[in-house]
């Protein structure tokens, strides 16, 4: 039957491996998204750059072909969220990573408050924890559409269904707690003791400790042994 079909890679990495200022940009964007590993990161920047150079290609471009590739491309960006309102090309190269990332699977559930972190959010998805509809989603990179944005829930097999379990986002309650210790403010408004201050305090503590020194001779002089009867 022959050799199986080679499955090409549907991602280009980055030109050239050494770059300080972009592998640091991707550290941070893969820290703050939660993302399993630069492939993933390396798909949707692919994936932005293809729509990127097909808008540059169709600027140059007349005809009825033209047009019609335009409005499709416009159609699919606006499925994802991509572009709302403004239908051109120049908005098209005005995207950016972030707007792509954005519209993850992981990125919403977590703030849709379904998940407390984007690393819990992953979990939850590689788990079967999630569904859009009825299908159970388990690719953290799927790209949601706006349609399906409110769909998204938790499987009913899953027990995180449960709004009790530990691990669903809890809504923050203001608890009032007594403290006795001072506040800030009562803090900042409490002058501090000058030293003419500190100085009195202790005068008064010596002289107090000098009078009770005196009165207790005194004390004992006043009590007398009583006189045996003879």
């Amino acid at each position: 039957m022959g050799d199986p079909r080679k499955q090409r890679r549907k991602y280009n990495k980055p030109a050239h491996p050494w770059q300080a200022e972009r592998i640091n940009e991707e550290r941070g964007i893969v820290k703050e998204y939660g993302i399993g590993n630069k492939k993933e990161l390396w798909k949707q920047v692919s994936f932005l750059s293809r729509f990127k150079a097909k808008a540059k290609q169709l600027a140059t471009a007349e005809g009825e072909q033209a047009e019609k590739e335009k409005q499709q491309m416009f159609e699919r960006l606006t499925k994802y969220g991509l572009l709302q309102g403004t239908q051109d090309l120049g908005s098209i190269l005005g995207l950016d990573i972030r707007d792509v990332l954005e519209r993850r699977l992981q990125t919403i559930v977590q703030k849709k408050n379904l998940a407390k972190t984007a690393k819990q959010a992953r979990q939850f998805i590689t788990h079967q924890h999630i569904k859009i509809g009825e299908q159970t989603i388990t690719s953290p990179s799927y790209l949601v559409t706006v349609e399906e944005e409110p769909q998204i829930q938790f499987s009913q097999t899953s027990q995180l269904v449960d709004e009790m379990h530990p691990e669903r986002v809890q809504k923050q309650v203001e608890n009032t707690k007594i403290v006795e210790e001072k506040t800030e403010e009562d803090l900042k408004t409490e002058k501090p003791k000058t030293k003419v201050a500190k100085k009195k305090e202790k005068k008064e503590k010596k002289e107090d400790k000098k009078e009770e020194a005196k009165e207790a001779p005194e004390e004992k002089k006043e009590e007398k042994p009583e006189a045996k009867e003879e």
